[in-house]
């Protein structure tokens, strides 16, 4: 028999920590993308992305559970803040840049 031992909400991630029959931890998460890829889309259409000055510009909304799951097919673990910078620029600039993600930039262009 299953039974849900706790349940966690963070930025928007639910977590569930199920404890297994056979005496093992399951750890679920779930994320809801629906309105997160709403307001991309919204942003993506709403100006060039660059603030007033010209300093900066948005170009992406990626939200942490892809970030885990992204650094999980680079390297087997989920801790993206544990990669060197210059991996995480690898790896944003790769998912990016494909069609595959792109309801998760806000902005024209490619980095």
């Amino acid at each position: 028999m299953t039974k849900v031992r706790a349940t966690e909400w963070d930025a928007g991630v639910k977590t569930r920590y199920i404890q297994e029959s056979d005496g093992k931890l399951t750890i679920n998460s779930q994320h809801d993308l629906n309105s997160l890829m709403d307001r991309n889309k919204k942003l993506y259409t709403h100006n060039d992305g660059y603030t007033p000055s010209k300093d900066f510009k948005r170009v992406a909304s990626v939200p942490p559970i892809i970030l885990q799951l992204w650094t999980k097919e680079y390297n087997g673990s989920n801790n993206w803040w544990a990669l060197p910078k210059d991996i995480q620029k690898k790896i944003m600039r790769t998912k990016l840049n494909s069609n595959e993600f792109k309801y998760f930039r806000t902005a024209e262009g490619s980095l």
